[in-house]
């Protein structure tokens, strides 16, 4: 691994590579260490330079989207960041017989595209409503709510390989699943397409209205977290187990379990990244122990961890 080298190639092909980023205020969590090497390609052209500069110079690369789903950490990330600005953050929409055919971009923020499509009479993406996060996030983990998936609007997803190649595959090939997608390793998520509606538009707009007032209700959204630590176990809810465990306001250095919603888990000031890990170790072990169910995280761990950190241990 070469950073001097790849910095070099990188500045080469314009892409205005910068070293030691900072990025715990890049999370919403608030916590983790710099990044090695951080550019922000702004179109599929920059995009595939900078993915063929990783692959030449054997760099693991980490697409840093809102941060909103990532436990970065203390040590930071190794190797090549990407933000994805430019042309990801923009949207068209394609009226087809089938039905509205919206083109996003990766990079683009889910609150963003969902405040165009419903400008545009445009709806099918109430899924997303209050997930804060971007396109390409979404995709990679099928995020969604009890309102739905994005997965089941997926039509195709454009996707930029380790090497610089890009692939379309249908969403057939994805295999979504519960906050679950099935990518080529390494690859990146560049745009996807999707198959949206305008009829029942009226009512669309209520269901996503009562789900993000009722999620006003029952979550902190005033402090740090990552929303949902834990995936939800088939039949039940996760924060309900972590609650009936005796967790809610356990705390581990900064880190603390929310009293309003035991899914969310708070950096109250100053927490570690380490602290927030050995929270969701204690969690899962507690529900283990109290239930018989082993909570899977939904966030997902990123950067120089100890080798042993991921995946978590079986629980005890």
């Amino acid at each position: 691994m070469s950073l001097d080298a790849a910095h070099a190639e990188l500045e080469a092909a314009g892409l205005e590579p910068r070293r030691d980023v900072p990025l715990a205020r890049r999370g919403w969590w608030r916590v983790g260490g710099p990044a090695d090497l951080w550019v922000e390609p702004s179109d599929l052209g920059s995009l595939k330079a900078a993915m063929a500069t990783a692959a030449r110079h054997d760099l693991p690369v980490t697409v840093l989207g809102n941060g909103s789903n990532l436990l970065v950490a203390d040590a930071g990330i190794r190797g090549l960041t990407i933000k994805l600005t430019g042309t990801f953050r923009e949207s068209r929409v394609e009226d087809t017989d089938d039905g509205p055919l919206v083109t996003a971009g990766a990079g683009l923020m889910n609150t963003v595209l969902l405040a165009r499509l419903d400008r545009a009479g445009i709806h099918g993406l109430g899924c997303l409503a209050g997930v804060p996060g971007t396109v390409g996030g979404a995709v990679r983990m099928n995020a969604g709510t009890h309102l739905g998936e994005i997965g089941t609007r997926v039509v195709s997803v454009e996707l930029v390989l380790r090497g610089g190649a890009v692939q379309r595959l249908p969403a057939a090939a994805l295999d979504f699943r519960y906050r679950r997608a099935t990518l080529p390793v390494g690859a990146v998520v560049s745009r996807v397409w999707l198959r949206l509606a305008r009829t029942g538009l009226d009512e669309a707009r209520a269901a996503v209205r009562h789900h993000l007032e009722r999620r006003k209700a029952t979550q902190p959204l005033d402090q740090p977290s990552c929303g949902s630590t834990f995936k939800n176990p088939p039949g039940d809810a996760a924060g309900r187990l972590i609650d009936a465990a005796g967790l809610k306001g356990h705390r581990i250095g900064g880190a603390c379990i929310s009293e309003k919603h035991a899914n969310f888990f708070l950096n109250t000031g100053g927490a570690s990244a380490s602290d927030l890990r050995a929270l969701i170790v204690h969690a899962r072990d507690a529900v283990w122990r109290h239930a018989g169910v082993q909570l899977e995280p939904e966030v997902h761990a990123v950067g120089d961890w100890p080798e042993d950190a991921w995946p978590l241990p079986a629980p005890r």
